[in-house]
This record gives structure tokens, sequence and C-alpha cells, in this order.
């Protein structure tokens, strides 16, 4: 392959500013100018801006079986570079900026791949992964386009391993409703909003710990992240606010999850449940791994083991698209200061895809 060429378009891609938040993006932006000009006039090309932030950029040629998703928004700049992150840096076997790893690198490799020729290559691009309310993913699979792929790649890091399964993401804030008065009054045990609170929070974490397989297992993964509420210690607390979030297996359902959740809080308690991401295990509810295996076998794709970071292949999966996610770098390089990518792991996502795409069609 050309190494030039992929570092080439991955200076390129760096170099425009796509953070999330603030999402200062639309359909006209200098990244997808470049990729209408990477990939030529010979990939036909749609774009839909959503407005405030939500782009999607589609590329196809041919009749491809495939389809490559990669996220072109990357987290904010943050503090503590050593180097400017909107510039590539290359040193010591790896390329640095922000977006390296996550995901821009697997987008230049992907532009490298289309300009050679590929006979059936398809790209969805899209700009609102890394911040709240993504919507481009969803809509894409609302226009039907979806329906012509057999598969999808999500080309997050997995140290260019196909990962199969993933844990889901949910994001609820939980609002409790007690009655204020003076401590002294015995019924500050049951209408205090910190004690609802409480109570909740000790059956939902039994909940979560019970599906645990072995000591070190997290279970279903839930995390009560901020407590707050109360005014006084010497007053009935009249309002509790918990935000909460919980990481599912695969093949596990949010939705049942946070069912189970809300019945441990006590059936006279006034609460109300605010729900700002639900994101689906990979494989979704009801789904399951065997075609995505199979294509792994086929293509001779290294499987890697499960993660535990969400991804949008779970959205996917959950249309009944067979998905897996791989990508060159780490997770751990993935938002962080002077973030990195090995140029080897560029060049082995590059080949991975290329092995894809020349037998696609």
């Amino acid at each position: 392959m050309n190494l030039s060429a992929l570092l080439g378009h991955l200076e390129a891609l760096i170099a425009c500013d796509t953070q999330n938040p603030p999402r200062r993006i639309d359909g006209d932006s200098p990244i997808f100018t470049y990729c209408d000009k990477a990939v030529g006039a010979q990939f036909d090309t749609l774009i839909w801006d959503y407005e405030d932030g939500h782009v999607s950029w589609f590329a196809q040629r041919g009749m491809p079986k495939v389809l490559f998703n990669v996220h072109l928004d990357t987290v904010p700049n943050g503090e503590g570079w050593s180097s400017d992150p909107q510039q590539l840096l290359i040193a010591d076997g790896r390329a640095h900026g922000r977006g390296a790893c996550d995901i821009k690198g697997a987008a230049a490799a992907l532009l490298t791949l289309a300009q050679q020729d590929a006979e059936n290559m398809a790209l969805l691009f899209t700009s609102d992964e890394e911040g709240a309310g993504g919507c481009c993913v969803s809509n894409f699979l609302e226009t039907g386009k979806a329906e012509q792929f057999e598969h999808i790649i999500v080309a997050e890091p997995t140290s260019c391993k196909a990962v199969l399964g993933h844990r889901g993401f949910l994001s609820v804030k939980t609002r409790f409703h007690g009655e204020p008065g003076h401590s002294s009054e015995a019924r500050a045990l049951r209408e205090n909003a910190n004690h609802q609170a409480a109570r909740w929070a000790a059956r939902a974490l039994q909940v979560a710990e019970s599906v645990k397989t072995a000591p070190a297992d997290p279970g279903s993964c839930l995390n009560i992240g901020i407590i707050d509420g109360g005014t006084k210690s010497n007053v009935i607390a009249g309002g509790a606010f918990v935000h909460w979030s919980a990481r599912l297996r695969p093949g596990q359902s949010n939705e049942a999850f946070l069912k189970e959740i809300q019945a441990c809080a006590d059936p006279s308690v006034s609460a109300q449940w605010e729900v700002p991401f639900m994101g689906e295990p990979l494989p979704a509810s009801g789904q399951d791994d065997t075609a995505a295996r199979a294509f792994c076998e086929l293509h001779g794709l290294p499987v890697g083991e499960p993660v535990d970071f969400w991804t949008e292949a779970s959205i996917f999966s959950l249309a009944g698209l067979p998905a897996l996610v791989m990508g060159p770098g780490h997770i751990e390089q993935a938002h962080a200061a002077d973030e990195w990518v090995e140029l080897d792991q560029l060049e082995t996502a590059y080949e991975l895809y290329r092995r894809v795409v020349k037998s696609d069609g």
C-alpha cells in the first residue's frame, strides 16, 4: 500500500476541526468537500444535513454488500497536548493528532482504498457520534439505503481485531419527590426523598450484581454517577436527583433492564425517569453474532474479545443488520492528549479493509 497517501488523507482530515461539542459542522464543511474529492467521480455521493452539526456523507461505487461506517467528529481537543492537535505529527512510528485513533485514521485508510479502483465499495461518514443526541446512523437506516447491505463494519479502534460484541450504554436521570418538613417528624423515614433514593439504589445495585458470573465480573455494570438532594441536615429532603448509567452485556435489553430497575423503587414513591441516551449492546437484544462470525471466517479477519465500550454498530444490529467493529488503534489512545495511532496499525487496517473490498460485490 501507499502509506504516504494514507497519511496525506489523515493530515487533511485532522486539519478539519470537527470537535463535538461544539459540533460546528454542516454539509458545506471542508471535510466533506475533501472526502468528495478523495473518492472522485467514480463514486456516487450523497449528503444529508440534519442541522445542528448532524451530517451524513454517503459514497458508493458498484453494488457492494458491505458498508463501512466511520464518524468524523472528535471529542474536544482539551489541554495537555505537546503539539498542535489539529496538525498531524509523525514520530516514533506513531501518527499524532485529534482523531488520529478515534477514528480519522480508519477514514484515511478507507479513502486510500477508495482511490485504488475498488469496484464495489460503500462508505458512510457521520458527524455526531461523540456528542449527545446522535441521529445520523438512525436517519440513514430510515432512508432504506442500508437494505442493500448484508454486513456492516464500524471502524472504531479495536487493534485491528473484529469485535463481534460489546456492552450497551444506558443513561438515566431519576428524580425522587418527598415531602419537606422538620427532621424531627417520624415521617422523614419514608417521605424523605434522599431516603427513597438510597433504598432504590441499594436494590438496584443488587439487581446489577445478581447476574455476575464470577467475582471479578461487574454484572450489569450499573454506575451511580451523581446524587444530589435536600437543603439542610435538619430538613426532610423534598427532592433527590440521581444520574446513573448501565452497560449491559451483548444480547441484553436496555428497555427490559430499565423496567427492572424502576421496579426497585417503592410503589408508593413518586419518581420521574428521564432517558437521555439508550444504546443497545452488540449484538442487540434478540440477535446473535452467527452471521458476523461467518463473515470473519470467510474473509480471514482476526476475531477479538468483546469490549466494554459502546459503538454505533449496535444501531445497525438493532435494525437486523449483522455488524462488527474493526479499526486501527487501541481504545486507551482515544480521547487522550497527544492522541496517536501506530503506523503499522493503519497499514494493517488498510490490508484488512482491502481484503473485504476485493471480494465484495
